[in-house]
Parts: C-alpha cells; structure tokens; sequence
C-alpha cells in the first residue's frame, strides 16, 4: 500500500503539534523532525521506501501540471498550502541512489516583531523610504519569518504597493493598508532578473527579493535600490561585517572599488540573526540580533577609507545615523537576553565572540 494523504497528514500534524520547524524524509529511514534547532527522529518501527517518498512528492506537485516523469527529477522546489493549517515549503533530492524531501513548516498567521521577540529597532528601520535592508543568518535561523514580519508591519501601517520576487513564496500576505504583489520564480516570471525588471515598471514602493546569492542578484538589488526604491533581501552571512566582505568579494577586484561605492550608497541597514535555545520561550528559542544601521563611519568603512573591522565598535557604541536608530552588537544582544532570564549563562556563552570578555562583564554586573 501507498503512501496515502491520511499518512501524510498525520505526520504534518504531529510536526506542527510538537513546534518542528522542519520534517526531513528519507528513503530507508523514519521520519525526522528539527524542534528546537534538534534532530528528533520520529517514534516509528516503519521506514519509509523510495515509492513513499515518491507518493510524498506527488502529494505536494499534484496540481503542478509543468511536473513531467518524477522519477527523473533529482532536484525540485516548491511550497503548497496544507488545508488552512499551514504552508509547506519543500526540496526534493536525490542522494546515494536514494531519494529524500525536507519541509519546511511555515505558519499561516504571520508573527508579529513581540511574538518573535524582535529588536524595537526593527520598528524605525522599516519606515525607510528608501534604500537596502538585508536580513542575515544561518539557514534556520529565522531570516524568511523575520522578512514576513516586517513586510506585514508595512501592511499594517502604511499605504504602499509592496512587490514580492520570491524562489517560492513562502508567507501568503492579505492585503491590509497596502497593496502586495507577491511574485513566485518559474510560475509568474522566469527570473529574478526579468521579476525586477517588469517590477520597476509596476510603480512599486518596496521590493522583496529572495537570497542575494551571486553577483548578478546583488546588482539587481542594487540597481533597485539606487531608483529609489526601499529593497528587503537576505544574505547567507552571520553579521555586518560578514555581509559587507561577502558582497564585495562577489566583484571581480577591477570591479570592487565602484562596488564599494554603490553598496556604501545603498545599504541601509543589516539586521543579522541568530536562534538561541531559551526555556521561557513558548518556541523554545530567542532571537538574539545584531543591528546595523550605516552612517558616516560605517560607510567609510564600506568604501575601504577605514578597517572594515571598525564597523564593530561602531555598532557597540550605539551607531550614528541619520535616523538616530539605536545599533546593537550580538554580544550587547545576547547580554540583555541573559538579564531578562531568557537564556541561561551557559548557552550565553556558546554565541558570543569572546567568552571569556563575556564572562569578566557578567562578573562586574553581578
């Protein structure tokens, strides 16, 4: 017997019952879920064959009708809605000569910036009318919720048209105060470069991009950015200073110096992020983040007139921008998460830069 809907089903439910961020399937193997940043296998003495997971996939490509033969695919994308519980963002791959899907679990009701325990910050960066907001982190480390958030704290409040190019769309936003367009590559436009392109032309205020990845999506944010548009994206980086060097050292080095110039112009903002084990919170984890907002010394730094490395300090001290947007290193973060009793000493510890600085300040506070 097939894997049938009923299964599936259960098993989504399971993961959603227990918090799982992520289930991973593999042929030969039980189901596993990610709750808490953990690999949980699922209790079950049934391992699921290769027609499982291929029952799996024809479940969530079922109204794809552009899906040929799915025994060749070795790599596919998609998201489905599941009922009105939730959506499922989904990777199909091949390994070993075996197959395997992992899912991504994205909750119907968009979180706000105090259920995710967001910095306040957050609230002024987002009243930009223009520029670069680049969400960073790990993967898993919360960078899609974080963009959803803020994009429905622009529905919520102000009256723009909101243009998303997503790689798939992941949070489906209703129209509140502003008008959105969300956009999915491969379905409504075949590129993010041709999404941009036809996007300028839809007199949009805010453009949502997916991962800056290589050189061509960096100049395409960019090039948005500097037509005066406010431009959100995120970055596979794990803070400002990462952000920067890795953007840069996408140009070829002939190339680097006007890049350094157009990046200086355009950033905004970076807003990095990382997923810390925390027994207060209902999810199980806090979101500790590090806040840049650029001003003069930060964008001397970009430009290579200072250390890039100086852009730290900067941060650590409050930052100086036009906005008067208060800046916040991950230390100074994760300092003010172990005050307020959402993690603990030890876990603190692990997510600094120096525990040892850590621990010579927390003896001073105590």
């Amino acid at each position: 017997m097939g894997f049938e809907f009923s299964h599936f089903k259960s098993l989504v439910n399971v993961a959603i019952d227990n918090n799982a961020s992520d289930i991973h399937i593999r042929a030969e193997e039980t189901p596993c879920f990610r709750i808490n940043g953990d690999m949980v296998s699922v209790k079950s003495n049934k391992t699921l064959t290769t027609e499982s997971v291929l029952d799996i996939l024809r479940l969530l490509t079922k109204d794809n009708k552009q899906i040929g033969n799915l025994e060749d695919i070795k790599d596919l994308d998609g998201a489905v809605d599941f009922e009105d519980i939730c959506r499922l963002r989904f990777n199909y791959f091949r390994y070993n000569n075996k197959n395997g899907i992992v899912l991504r679990v994205v909750k119907k009701e968009i979180p706000s910036f105090k259920e995710l325990g967001l910095s306040d910050s957050l609230k002024q960066i987002i009243r930009a009318k223009r520029g670069l907001i680049l969400v960073t982190g790990a993967t898993g480390s919360g960078k899609s919720t974080t963009l959803a958030s803020m994009i429905d704290y622009i529905n919520s409040k102000r009256a723009k048209h909101i243009i998303t190019i997503e790689d798939p769309i992941e949070f489906i936003h209703t129209q509140k105060k502003s008008r959105i367009t969300q956009r999915e590559v491969g379905i409504d436009t075949e590129n993010f470069e041709d999404g941009l392109k036809f996007a300028l032309r839809q007199d949009p205020d805010i453009i949502l991009l997916g991962e800056l990845r290589d050189q061509k999506s960096v100049e395409i944010a960019l090039k948005a950015a500097e037509t005066g548009h406010l431009v959100l994206a995120t970055v596979h980086t794990t803070d400002a200073i990462s952000t920067i060097s890795r953007i840069i050292s996408m140009f070829s080095s002939d190339e680097q110096t006007e890049a350094r110039k157009r990046l200086s112009d355009a950033l905004y903002s970076t807003i990095s992020q990382r997923m810390i084990k925390s027994k207060k919170s209902p999810n199980g984890v806090r979101v500790a983040q590090e806040i840049m907002v650029t001003g003069p010394g930060v964008k001397e730094c970009i430009r290579g007139d200072e250390p890039i490395d100086r852009i730290l300090s900067i941060i650590e001290n409050g930052g100086t921008n036009s906005g008067d947007i208060p800046c916040e290193s991950f230390d100074q973060a994760i300092f003010t998460l172990l005050e307020r009793g959402y993690i603990t000493e030890e876990d603190a510890s692990k997510e600094v830069r120096s525990a040892g600085d850590f621990m010579r300040k927390l003896m001073l506070t105590k």
